[in-house]
């Protein structure tokens, strides 16, 4: 955990948020205030202990910010190269077009750009998987000695979690090439091939982010006719 850095836990678990939206408090500082749930709104304010000197964002997705109106404190969601308060604005587009991580020191929050375990969505149209590839890259390029993820635990070798991520997606563009040199067409067959290893409750959303796959793929000249 890095020094002076509170994490509060929103009760909105599923399989997209794991076991909730973790929002920060460094000092008078929120970062991504979370879901407006009374309990925790109530949580956070008790973990700031005072008044709020500002709001910050990752990104806009609601179980992020939609708790930002409950605080009395002016609220922003940065872009890249700004300087807000103590954090420094890396733009990290890809899961959503206005993804920005947080860097205070060496550590970095990461909103879900990079969760603490499991695998990032990206759905074609808000999000870019190329975007997304060059967003890790420019996060590994940076010295960080902890990320902060908008779900999950802690991540205390951003280096091997940062490898990680890129390789696994690189890894199901090629499982997804295979498919597609063998034949299959189907998105449901693509699916079956690519992302076999994927649990029932989580198929709709590898089946957006197959689409992205695609649109990556038809992006760079490299997509079979009959798709």
């Amino acid at each position: 955990m890095p020094v002076d850095v509170l994490r509060v836990r929103a009760a909105n678990p599923s399989p997209l948020t794991l076991d909730g939206t973790n929002t920060y408090i460094h000092h008078r500082w929120i970062v991504d205030p979370g879901p407006a749930l009374p309990d925790h709104v109530e949580a956070v304010r008790r973990a700031v202990g005072e008044s709020v000197e500002g709001i910050v964002l990752t990104h806009s997705h609601a179980d992020h910010s939609e708790a930002a109106s409950a605080f009395d404190a002016p609220v922003v969601l940065p872009v890249d190269g700004d300087e807000v308060g103590p954090f420094r604005v890396v733009g990290t587009p890809g899961h959503s077009a206005d993804s920005v991580c947080l860097v205070l020191g060496r550590a970095c929050f990461t909103g879900d750009t990079v969760l603490g375990s499991g695998s990032v969505f990206i759905a074609p149209g808000e999000g870019s998987l190329s975007a997304y590839l060059e967003s890790l890259r420019r996060l590994r390029s940076l010295d960080l000695e902890v990320l902060c993820p908008g779900h999950g635990p802690y991540v205390e070798d951003p280096a091997a979690k940062l490898d990680e991520y890129i390789a696994h997606r690189l890894d199901r563009e090629r499982r997804l090439l295979e498919a597609l040199d063998s034949g299959l067409r189907k998105r449901d067959d693509l699916l079956d091939a690519a992302w076999s290893d994927v649990p029932a409750e989580l198929r709709p959303a590898a089946s957006l982010t197959l689409a992205a796959h695609l649109e990556k793929l038809a992006e760079e000249g490299r997509l079979p006719a009959g798709i």
